[in-house]
């Protein structure tokens, strides 16, 4: 099996809202997360991101936490109600100078910045003008976009335009679980082409920059979470399933930031339903031209799939609870239904532990979109991880999971497909959205009760001696 290449990105990710805390800090406008978890019943008991793991004012502390551990990048998010407050208009010079502070910081101890502008955190005031329902956020999010590589792009080469857009457009405007806390499967439609139209605005802003030698060439491509279908059995019904799960979950996801268009069946059933897109003159050209240079994925489980009638099951709330059997089968009525896999294993969240579903999820986004670099920008578990008497933390389950999902990338890479990077989820342990604080999925633990005192766990160990192998030793 082939190795790692010695330039491999050995990092770990986090996001701002669920780090950095400092929600009212430094001229930092409110966002819509800052809004929706104080409102009551929508998040886990209550929890919310006001002080999370007090990263922004911790930041010199983690980076040397990051640079101990070894890591040769890190991912983060660049909160955008810091830079703008109000969306747009004034931008914010506390803003700058803490992310430039931060990037100034990981440069020190050589970790290379890889930089996402948007992690689901819209600040409030864009929308109070419909959020991603209007067409001006596109725009708003392209002036933000070019003033962060104005302001960091001489120091950042390595962009993300948007994390995982699947999610927080159908968790907020088809299953109303995040915000706007919508259901609609209608604006899902239109939002998701306005997102799509945003990421083609910033990555234009970037090529012009970088055209006028006003910034690196660096690359610029967006995250999209890779959840693969697989058949639950070789019957033709099942099988079907699947392939109408992949293009409604990923081909009308990956397809216009990879190719430029839409798949035409998923377009024609939109239309049939509630309407396709509504699409402006130029919008298709500009996909067309906003290549990305590589794809980040976010891959933490596989789902399985059946037949599913007309008269069949539909959609589910999710598992905030972590208790295994909480989640039960959920689908599309006639297209589609998710059910559990007897013969794997699955967290305490319901998330199939399945990591022949990264070297195979991989391996079909080669095949549908040609040769095009792609790196890991999350991979995880999250779980209640155990406390010995000591204070040691106990994260074994961590470490076998990570460490077979490595071992799928080095499949991918002995395949010939080029991985680039490996991007833990995450370097700390942070809120978990919905779930609060129950949910584990740092190197580094956060003693709540203790000022935030970080320790390491027996993973921080174990990815230290990854990196230091380049992989050899897993």
């Amino acid at each position: 099996m082939a190795n790692f290449p010695p330039d491999f990105l050995w990092g770990a990710a986090t996001a701002s809202y669920q780090v950095e805390g400092a929600y009212q800090q430094d001229g930092k406008g409110p966002s819509i997360w800052d809004i929706y978890s104080h409102l009551p019943g929508t998040t886990y008991q209550g929890t919310n991101g006001d002080i999370a793991a007090d990263h922004y004012n911790r930041y010199e502390e983690d980076v040397r936490l990051m640079a101990e551990l070894g890591l040769r990048s890190y991912r983060f998010s660049i909160a955008w109600a810091r830079i703008f407050p109000n969306g747009m208009g004034e931008v914010n010079p506390e803003g700058i100078a803490f992310y430039s502070r931060l990037i100034d910081e990981l440069l020190k101890y050589q970790i290379i910045p890889f930089a996402t502008l948007y992690h689901w955190d819209l600040p409030q005031a864009l929308q109070d003008i419909g959020g991603w329902e209007n067409r001006a956020v596109a725009d708003a999010f392209a002036t933000y976009a070019k003033i962060c590589f104005e302001q960091f792009g001489d120091r950042v080469t390595y962009w993300l335009t948007f994390n995982e857009v699947i999610n927080f457009i159908m968790l907020g405007y088809r299953d109303g679980l995040h915000p706007p806390g919508v259901k609609d499967e209608r604006r899902v439609v239109e939002v998701t082409h306005i997102v799509n139209i945003a990421h083609a605005k910033a990555i234009a802003e970037y090529r012009q920059l970088t055209r006028e030698g006003k910034i690196l060439a660096g690359k610029i491509g967006m995250a999209h979470v890779l959840l693969p279908g697989f058949p639950i059995s070789d019957q033709p019904e099942d099988i079907q399933a699947y392939e109408n799960y992949e293009v409604m979950d990923h081909h009308w996801f990956y397809d216009p930031v990879l190719r430029g268009d839409y798949p035409q069946t998923m377009w024609n059933y939109y239309q049939s339903k509630w309407g396709a897109p509504t699409v402006l003159e130029g919008d298709l050209a500009l996909l067309k031209q906003a290549k990305s240079d590589f794809i980040g994925v976010n891959y933490y489980q596989s789902t399985f799939l059946a037949h599913n009638p007309l008269n069949g099951v539909g959609l589910t709330t999710i598992n905030t609870t972590g208790e295994k059997g909480s989640q039960k089968e959920s689908g599309i009525p006639g297209l589609f239904k998710r059910v559990i896999n007897p013969n794997i294993d699955y967290t305490d969240w319901d998330w199939a532990i399945y990591p022949e579903g990264l070297h195979e999820g991989i391996k079909r986004i080669q095949e549908r979109y040609g040769t095009i670099p792609i790196v890991i920008t999350e991979n995880g578990i999250g779980a209640k991880d155990a406390i010995a008497a000591n204070g040691e933390i106990l994260d074994y389950p961590r470490i076998e999971y990570l460490k077979q999902h490595i071992l799928a990338c080095k499949r991918a890479i002995a395949d010939s497909i080029p991985v680039f990077g490996y991007f833990a989820w995450s370097y700390i342990d942070l809120l978990s959205w919905l779930n609060g604080y129950q949910k584990q999925y740092g190197f580094v633990y956060i003693d709540r009760e203790k000022d935030l005192e970080r320790r390491k766990k027996q993973s921080y160990f174990w990815y230290q001696r990854v990196i230091q192998t380049n992989g050899a030793k897993l």
